[in-house]
């Protein structure tokens, strides 16, 4: 029996309900996290639900509970569902009011969430993921975890319909991100990524390999790339809190080219191996 997590109980999947009035129904108005869990361990909580928070803010809505309540509840939730290897998801709405475009800034939010077991995409991470190139139709604020993600789905579909495990994206040439994944390149040695303004998500697996990359003294430049640097890249790598982190070895789409697993990108998959192994950062 799978157990959820709906407000602050954890009860049966087939006892829970929304309100056709929802807000996260009616209108995508509400906020989610994914976190990994390793060996029943989940891996960076407290930076994931540092970031909801911050989205909540950035949508003006009020957590119903402390972060330290709603992390003791997503650990009830992994123990419930007896989680070793996999994922869980929370997610906050608005709420249920009548249909109306304009919020209340008081409303009563709802917390929900599951657990789901997932083993790691070994595959992937060892032999490549293949990509599809298109541009970016997403909203401006897609710093936020927002539950609008029609942009994403549609990119990630287009993708799959061209064989591709992900979608790259581009606004008039500058490269952005994954479709659900965050975007590296490495030309001559150093590591470039979008900087973490209002376009990308700041993925929290994002933040560890900066972190490593400037630990272990490679170079790194937090700056906007278009897709012919893309084409010209050495490695290419994406990254997320499900993939860890994918070598990109082909784009297809508005460009097209291939590339080889290279050292650095092997390196820094290592070294996140590590730190997701190290028991003190397993929050």
């Amino acid at each position: 029996m799978q157990y959820v997590l709906y407000g602050d109980q954890i009860i049966k999947r087939d006892q829970a309900s929304i309100d056709m009035e929802d807000r996260g129904y009616n209108f995508g108005d509400g906020i989610y996290e994914v976190v990994y869990i390793y060996g029943g361990k989940p891996f960076s909580m407290e930076e994931h639900f540092k970031r909801f928070a911050e989205s909540a803010a950035k949508l003006e809505m009020k957590l119903p509970y402390t972060l330290e309540t709603i992390i003791d509840l997503t650990v009830k939730l992994i123990d419930a569902n007896k989680i070793h290897n996999g994922i869980v998801y929370i997610q906050m709405t608005r709420g249920a009011s009548p249909r109306n475009h304009l919020f209340d800034r008081e409303s009563s939010c709802l917390i929900t969430g599951f657990a789901r077991k997932m083993d790691p995409p070994v595959q992937a991470q060892e032999n490549g993921v293949k990509t599809y190139l298109t541009e970016d139709i997403r909203w401006l604020r897609c710093d936020i975890k927002s539950l609008n993600l029609l942009g994403n789905t549609m990119a990630k579909r287009k993708a799959a319909d061209h064989g591709c495990h992900e979608a790259l994206q581009h606004r008039e040439g500058t490269c952005t991100e994954g479709s659900s994944s965050n975007l590296f390149i490495i030309k001559n040695g150093t590591l470039y990524t979008h900087p973490a303004t209002n376009l990308i998500l700041n993925g929290i697996t994002r933040q560890h390999i900066l972190t490593i990359a400037n630990e272990e003294n490679v170079d790194v430049t937090e700056q906007a790339f278009t897709t012919d640097d893309l084409l010209e890249a050495d490695e290419v790598f994406i990254s997320s809190t499900t993939m860890e982190i994918a070598p990109v070895i082909a784009v297809t789409g508005d460009k097209k080219g291939t590339y080889p697993i290279g050292p650095i990108t092997r390196f820094l998959q290592k070294k996140l191996k590590e730190k997701i192994n190290q028991p003190t950062v397993l929050n």
